[in-house]
């Protein structure tokens, strides 16, 4: 997701009923999702979405705490991992531990990232790394966990939690537009290397999104963003995904862009 900028926050009618087909979100029932920072935000709310859709749903995120809470949220079976997705073995002990508790993993989604802004000469080089660690790299660990399981089974859904920034370099943020410019090529050519095997995967690449990361951005600048925007929620990302995950099977969504209706990008 593109960084918070100036935002109005705006009424917001209460959510009235589902937005999608029951028979679509019945697709769901009974898949096991791996769920990465799931703690929170984006991927709490993806978490919460695939369980009411009824998945049984396993939970990463590097705070114990935050993961219980988020855990007790789910109408459906859930469980939390405590994983740190830079550490060498973090993504494939979570995808084990999901296929220990429930038998297999069929959907994985890549959600867990980290935010920087400002120049790129006032930021802390051991930031740049860590994002780097976390955005990239610890994305490409989780995938490959994935497919270690999905490949022998010849099916699975990965989904990655990519950005608007990566579409194009954000001038507030270009470390953070870089990490999402090698997810955006690492999905594609990945796209293409998976044809015939029965896994999907695809990008999600929101804009502005109205989350409790804005709060805790260091170097962040909104007087630099071009605008003001309402933003969206994360429920309105997590109904976008479950979209991808309902397609029929000989349908991929290569990528999706889900933007506010009124942000200037």
């Amino acid at each position: 997701m593109v960084g918070p900028g100036p935002i109005r926050r705006a009424h917001r009618p209460g959510r009235v009923g589902r937005r999608y087909d029951t028979a679509l979100t019945e697709k769901l029932e009974g898949l096991v999702a791996v769920v990465t920072g799931a703690s929170a935000g984006i991927g709490r709310a993806i978490a919460l979405e695939l369980s009411r859709s009824g998945a049984r749903v396993v939970l990463t995120a590097r705070s114990p705490a935050r993961l219980d809470a988020a855990v007790a949220e789910m109408p459906g079976p859930a469980f939390a991992v405590p994983a740190d997705i830079t550490r060498d073995d973090a993504a494939s002990s979570v995808v084990e531990a999901g296929i220990q508790r429930f038998g297999v993993v069929d959907v994985v989604i890549a959600n867990a990232g980290i935010y920087i802004a400002n120049e790129v000469w006032a930021n802390d080089p051991a930031k740049i790394e860590r994002l780097i660690a976390t955005n990239v790299t610890g994305v490409m660990r989780t995938v490959h966990a994935a497919l270690t399981h999905m490949l022998p089974r010849h099916s699975g859904d990965i989904v990655v939690m990519s950005s608007v920034s990566g579409y194009q370099s954000i001038h507030w943020e270009p470390v953070y537009s870089a990490s999402k410019h090698a997810l955006r090529a690492f999905v594609d050519g990945l796209r293409r290397q998976l044809k015939g095997t029965g896994v999907r995967l695809g990008s999600i690449a929101p804009g502005v999104v109205h989350t409790e990361l804005w709060s805790a951005v260091e170097g962040a600048n909104p007087e630099r963003l071009t605008g003001a925007t309402d933003g969206i929620r994360p429920e309105d990302v997590a109904e976008a995904v479950t979209f991808m995950l309902t397609r029929p099977r000989h349908v991929t969504v290569r990528d999706l862009v889900i933007l506010p209706s009124d942000q200037d990008i």
